[in-house]
C-alpha cells in the first residue's frame, strides 16, 4: 500500500504556496507517490498541479476532486492532457459529481443525475484523450450539440499516459458500483478501513458487470491524519474539519459524509453536529463529535494504533492511503508526513 499525500485547497486551512511546495518535495523525498489537490469552492486544483509539477521531478500528481459540475467534460479532459504534459505523464485525474449545495450554488448546474452525468462525463473525457473525434449522444450529454453549427473535433495536445487513469470519488454503493465499471480507481473518502472493505465489494461487481478485471482498479482512500503520543491531543487536532464535513459539507437534505456517519452507527451524533453547525456554533458541533466517532472516521492517535489502522487499510484492499495533515504548523505537518511514512513502512 503506497501513501498519498493531499494538500487540500490552497485556502484558509492550508499554507502558503511557497510552505505548500516545501512540503510536497519532502512528501517525494520520503517515497510519498502522489499529491493531491481539491477544489471545494476555492483555488483550482488543476492549476495548482501545474504549478508543483514544476518544482517536483517524480511524486505523481491528482485531483482530489475535480468537480465534473465546475466545467465541461471537454475543459477536464484539455486540463488533464495540459498538466499530463508538463508534468512529463505523472498526472492522475480525480473526478467527483459533488453536491447540490456546490454544483447549483456555485456552478448553476442541475444536480439531477449525478451518477448518469458522471457516466456521460467520463466517456467524453475518456474520448478526447484518446485523441478521437469528440461524439456522445447519452442522456446528460450530447456532443456535437443537436440542431447546431457545431461539429465533431479532435483534441489536439495528447497527454504523455495512454490511457490517462481517471479516478471516482464515490462513497454510496451505486456510485462505487460506477467506479468498478468505468474508472481505473477508486476514492472514498473518511471511510474506515472496515466499510472500504464492505463498499469494495460494490466496486468490484461494478466491474464485473463491465467485464473487467475489479484487480485493476486502483484503491486510495483519503483520510485525515494526525499521529501524536497524545491520543486525546491527536483527536482534537482533527475535529474543527471533521464537524465542517459532516456539519457543512452539504445541506440538511444531502450531505453525504453525514450520511456516511449514520451508516457507521453514529446517527444522533452526526444529527447534534449538522443542527448545531447549521445553528452557527462551530465550537458546539466540534464538541458533538463523540471520540469513537473520530477514530472510526480519521486516522488519528498514538503511533501504535495508526500503525495498527495503516494496516487494516492494506488488508481492507487499499492500493494507497491518501492522507490529509491537520498538524497546526509547517514544522508540525513535516514531522506529520514523516511519521506516517515510518508507520506505513
Amino acid at each position: 500500500m503506497r501513501l498519498g499525500f493531499s494538500i487540500g485547497t490552497l485556502g484558509p486551512v492550508a499554507a502558503t504556496h511557497e510552505a505548500q511546495l516545501s512540503l510536497v518535495r519532502e512528501a517525494e523525498r520520503l517515497g510519498y507517490d502522489s499529491v493531491w489537490a481539491s477544489e471545494g469552492y476555492g483555488v483550482d486544483p488543476a492549476t495548482t498541479l501545474a504549478w508543483l509539477a514544476a518544482g517536483t521531478e517524480r511524486i505523481r500528481l491528482g485531483t482530489g476532486v475535480l468537480q465534473a459540475t465546475g466545467r465541461t467534460a471537454i475543459a477536464a479532459a484539455m486540463a488533464a492532457a495540459t498538466v499530463d504534459r508538463l508534468s512529463d505523464g505523472r498526472f492522475l485525474l480525480g473526478l467527483g459529481a459533488s453536491g447540490p449545495q456546490v454544483a447549483e450554488g456555485w456552478h448553476g448546474h442541475p444536480y439531477r443525475r449525478p451518477l448518469a452525468h458522471l457516466r456521460d462525463y467520463v466517456a467524453v473525457v475518456r474520448t478526447a484523450l484518446d485523441g478521437r473525434p469528440v461524439r456522445h449522444d447519452g442522456p446528460e450529454i450530447t456532443l456535437p450539440l443537436p440542431g447546431s453549427r457545431g461539429k465533431e473535433l479532435t483534441m489536439q495536445a495528447a497527454p504523455v499516459q495512454r490511457p490517462l487513469p481517471i479516478h471516482l470519488a464515490a462513497m454510496g454503493p451505486k456510485a462505487a458500483g460506477l467506479a468498478g465499471e468505468i474508472a481505473d480507481g477508486w476514492l472514498p473518502i473518511h471511510f474506515p478501513p472496515e466499510h472500504v472493505a464492505e463498499t469494495l465489494e460494490h466496486v468490484r461487481a461494478g466491474a464485473a458487470r463491465a467485464g473487467r478485471d475489479a484487480s485493476r482498479v486502483e484503491v486510495s482512500p483519503m483520510v485525515m491524519a494526525m499521529v501524536d503520543d497524545d491520543a486525546d491531543y491527536a483527536r482534537d487536532m482533527v475535529r474543527p474539519m471533521l464537524a465542517l464535513y459532516l456539519g457543512g459539507m452539504g445541506t440538511r437534505g444531502v450531505n453525504f459524509y453525514n450520511r456516511l456517519a449514520h451508516r457507521l452507527g453514529f446517527g444522533p451524533a452526526a444529527g447534534r453536529v449538522q443542527d448545531a453547525y447549521f445553528d452557527g456554533d462551530l465550537g458546539a458541533a466540534v464538541e458533538e463529535l463523540p471520540d469513537d466517532l473520530v477514530d472510526a472516521l480519521t486516522l488519528c492517535g498514538t503511533p501504535e494504533r495508526v500503525r495498527e489502522r495503516l494496516t487494516a487499510y492494506r488488508k481492507a484492499g487499499a492500493t494507497r492511503l491518501i492522507v490529509g495533515l491537520n498538524a497546526p504548523t509547517l514544522e508540525d505537518r513535516a514531522e506529520q508526513l514523516a511519521w506516517l511514512a515510518e508507520l506505513a513502512a
